[in-house]
């Protein structure tokens, strides 16, 4: 997954097998501002992944042949992707659905039937979450890029200091 978007609209994956249910979000979601892209089962959806770059996955946890927790264990495996976030939806009536999306490494389980408002809610805290830490992760990658120069800077006058002594202890001898 990319670097959660700034300045153009977020981009979601929503991986439904049913075809009307992938249609209606798809449709609420782009109203909503949202650039949206999807996938039927989570083979297509790990193909979308290397396709474009999405800020967001949303996927029901049922689905064949790769189920949701499977869709979120292979997308935390592959390093491109692994902090992007991924909501999984999930019927009431599964046995303990969110134990096993979190268990896969999911960010949220939203339990069907829903209010799209508090999807939409959920998706904006986790892509603000998601922003934090891409700008968490550069932070920490400029400071060890400055520690780096400054262990070489360091390197240089220590060779420098060295090189000074010898040079006093030859025009002292």
């Amino acid at each position: 997954m990319a670097v959660p978007a700034t300045s153009t609209r977020p981009r979601l994956l929503v991986v439904s097998p049913n075809r009307s249910h992938l249609a209606l979000l798809a449709k609420r979601l782009g109203a909503e501002g949202y650039a949206i892209v999807t996938a039927s089962d989570g083979r297509a959806a790990l193909g979308e992944l290397h396709r474009s770059a999405i800020d967001l996955v949303i996927a029901e946890l049922v689905m064949t042949p790769m189920n949701g927790p499977e869709l979120t264990r292979a997308i935390r495996e592959q390093m491109a992707f692994a902090d992007g976030p991924v909501i999984l939806i999930a019927s009431r009536a599964e046995p303990d659905p969110a134990v096993r999306a979190f268990e896969a490494g999911a960010e949220d389980v939203i339990l069907k039937p829903f209010h799209f408002e508090v999807l939409v809610a959920r998706i904006e805290r986790r892509l603000a979450a998601a922003r934090r830490f891409a700008a968490l992760r550069a932070d920490m990658n400029a400071m060890d890029a400055r520690a780096a120069l400054k262990a070489i800077e360091l390197g240089e006058l220590k060779d420098r200091m060295y090189a000074l002594e010898a040079e006093r202890r030859r025009i002292s001898a």
